[in-house]
């Protein structure tokens, strides 16, 4: 299977919510069935159906974690330098807008556009990845083409 690179902090960020999943969620959910199970008869219980729905998504989510973890590629980026690739910092101007962004490329698991946190396969960032401080970009949006210049490259 093919590895999934992700930052110290993306690794640390899945394993905490796997073990909030197993050691607070699942018991919860576990007392929850439980309880709604005592209210009788289970096809028309309402509570019984919602827990144990809850119950099958943290359970497949649990599953997702646990194989993103074990493929798990972690990259420190404060050992990487030059052109742009994955864990860059980039900040970004708008050649349209003159409106500055800053990014930080990361695995899919990791990433959170809202953030800062783009993911590595998204069009923006593909079309980053070699590009140098003041090269220009043209990126294909369901908006249409943007232009973006790169203005600074930090690995931190």
């Amino acid at each position: 299977m093919e590895k999934i690179p992700m930052t110290r902090a993306g690794h640390t960020a899945l394993e905490t919510e796997l073990k909030q999943l197993k050691t607070v969620e699942r018991p919860a959910i576990i007392k929850a069935i439980a309880e709604a199970r005592e209210h009788g008869d289970l096809s028309e219980n309402a509570e019984y159906h919602s827990a144990k729905e809850k119950q099958s998504f943290i359970e497949g989510r649990v599953k997702e974690l646990e194989g993103a973890i074990s493929l798990a590629d972690v990259i420190d980026p404060a050992k990487l330098s030059g052109s742009i690739k994955f864990g860059a910092l980039v900040t970004l101007v708008d050649e349209d807008t003159d409106e500055e962004k800053t990014y930080q490329i990361v695995g899919e698991y990791e990433a959170k556009i809202e953030d800062g946190l783009l993911n590595i396969k998204s069009p923006i960032a593909r079309a980053l990845i070699g590009k140098e401080e003041g090269d220009s970009v043209e990126v294909r949006t369901p908006g249409g083409v943007k232009s973006y210049e790169v203005l600074k490259i930090v690995y931190a």
